[in-house]
């Protein structure tokens, strides 16, 4: 990452306390999959960019460009949507990517070697998608925060341990990414955290979509509150 890019999110990120820019930097974007695009799965209770938009200050706007069921190679379809006066990113990806990897888990090995050998290959799979996510949204020159990927709600108690277990190897790819472009990262292992934050085992029903929006919004336009409240970890600004 170049000098002058970082000295730019820099800036960026420290202008979104300013009360001069949320009054002219005002529209924000979500990218990503069903975790903002979860209209479906909420049974007619207000998703997440209802919510986002809800909550947000007066002047500022939000849209929604993440689809439902995407992966890291569809960002770039979502970002040619960019509206032209888009002014801050929010992208949540990588659930379904790791659900493409699901089969690991039942795969029949002879080692502990074996199973992380095949976790690794999948997490090197995935970063090769996510870097080239990240790096298409940072071609637009705007303020961009990434999320990681929550554990879900499986009811199968073993079974919850082992996806746990699974996605630290995507996380750790979405965190370490984030920190080498200084960018902030919404925790959301750590914002849904309960049952009734699902509304089945990998989707945010109302109520969870409610304490992501919650946290986008503090993201946005209140970073330094937002970091104090542990909703975000922030990466090198």
């Amino acid at each position: 990452m170049t000098i002058s890019r970082r000295h730019f999110l820099a800036q960026s990120l420290a202008l979104l306390a300013s009360p001069s820019a949320l009054a002219s930097m005002t529209h924000l974007i979500l990218l990503g999959d069903s975790i903002f695009d979860n209209g479906s799965y909420t049974n007619g209770k207000p998703d997440v960019i209802a919510q986002v938009r809800g909550i947000l200050p007066p002047a500022w706007k939000a849209s929604l460009l993440a689809v439902d069921g995407a992966t890291t190679a569809g960002i770039d379809a979502q970002l040619a949507r960019l509206p032209a006066n888009a002014s801050h990113l929010v992208m949540s990806i990588g659930g379904n990517d790791a659900l493409a990897s699901q089969h690991i888990l039942k795969a029949q090995v002879r080692t502990t070697a074996e199973a992380l050998a095949l976790l690794s290959r999948a997490a090197a799979e995935f970063e090769t998608g996510y870097r080239r996510a990240v790096s298409a949204c940072l071609k637009r020159d705007l303020p961009l925060a990434v999320c990681t990927i929550y554990n879900g709600n499986f009811p199968d108690r073993a079974y919850q341990q082992q996806v746990t277990t699974a996605l630290t190897v995507f996380n750790d790819v979405i965190i370490r990414v984030a920190a080498e472009n200084g960018l902030p990262v919404l925790e959301l292992r750590q914002i849904c955290t309960k049952p009734e934050d699902y509304a089945n085992p990998i989707e945010p029903s109302s109520i969870g979509g409610a304490k992501i929006a919650a946290a986008i919004v503090r993201l946005v336009t209140e970073p330094a509150a937002a970091r104090r409240r542990g909703a975000f970890i922030s990466g090198a600004t």
